[in-house]
């Protein structure tokens, strides 16, 4: 049996966001957040109940951790390097154990904290092994991430879907520009979108996204293919959206309009809000920005070609 490593980081509480976000540079799955802070609403907003196991509420609410992943032959001396030095710069005060763990038990450890996630207005997330939830009148996504990044608990994940159930249109295609779970894509299939095509390098995220898909009974209408997207997909979308990084959606500014239609609307997150002047001003060179959102130090744009 292979030993993965498990790199678990601890921090105040108040500290958690900015840290899990350094988190994700050193690697983009494998990854998960406990955080106690605000338990019991959390519960009340989801489930609706207020029956709590009592080891859960014993947590200290003060602390939080993160909890890094990496595969048996990548060694952790660099990713803890980094990470010192990332928490030092921000004078987060941290501590950082180093821990053995097989791969089937990192694999599940994480579902414990993956909560259905309620987004927007019509929308809720569900982890496909979670029931206890009430959806009321909202669209019910079920995902399964495996090792793809995307589960809806981010702040980027949540503007971009937030975004969509604006400008979606019944009847409209999709193009999501590094799809990694599907999540987007299926999401706005269930928020009405007539296709959606996915697409990432990363061939695991793709088999992901086609499962997630095959979840939520919409495989029939979503597509999701591995490769470069300029040279994979053709047509033209309604909307396009890129959650990835400040430096690839400025690359993609250019090129991207081949891909959308007249009138359609371009999505862009995962920009952090130090980059984001900077990916505007890049933006702006070929769309007209139509609307901002910010939260917790992430910027999600809309634009449209100008």
């Amino acid at each position: 049996m292979e030993l993965w490593t498990e790199i678990k980081i601890s921090v105040d509480a108040k500290n958690i966001e900015k840290a899990s976000d350094i988190a994700n540079v050193v690697v983009p799955y494998g990854i998960y957040i406990e955080d106690y802070t605000n338990l019991e609403q959390e519960v009340e907003d989801i489930a609706h109940i207020d029956l709590i196991d009592e080891d859960l509420l014993a947590k200290d609410r003060n602390k939080a951790f993160v909890h890094i992943y990496l595969e048996p032959d990548v060694q952790p001396s660099e990713a803890v390097a980094f990470l010192s030095e990332r928490y030092n710069a921000e004078k987060i005060e941290h501590s950082i154990e180093i821990l053995e763990c097989a791969e089937e038990d990192w694999r599940n450890n994480w579902k414990k904290y993956f909560n259905p996630i309620v987004v927007g207005e019509k929308l809720l997330i569900r982890p496909s092994w979670r029931d206890d939830f009430e959806a009321g009148d909202r669209k019910v996504l079920n995902i399964d991430p495996g090792l793809a990044f995307g589960t809806g608990g981010h702040e980027t994940t949540r503007l971009c879907l937030e975004m969509c159930e604006k400008y979606l249109k019944e009847g409209d295609s999709v193009l999501d520009v590094g799809c990694g779970s599907g999540i987007l894509g299926i999401a706005t299939l269930l928020l009405g979108a007539e296709k959606a095509v996915g697409v990432d390098i990363d061939e695991t995220a793709v088999k992901t996204a086609r499962e997630n898909a095959e979840i939520n009974n919409v495989e029939s209408r979503f597509t999701a293919i591995c490769g470069n997207f300029t040279e994979k997909v053709e047509g033209k979308y309604d909307i396009v959206l890129a959650n990835i990084v400040a430096d690839a959606i400025k690359f993609l500014s250019k090129g991207i309009s081949d891909f959308m239609k007249p009138d359609a609307v371009y999505i862009m997150s995962g920009i952090i809000d130090t980059r984001g002047e900077e990916v505007k001003q890049s933006v702006s060179e070929y769309f007209e920005i139509i609307e901002e959102h910010l939260e917790n130090g992430w910027v999600c744009l809309a634009a449209k070609r100008k």
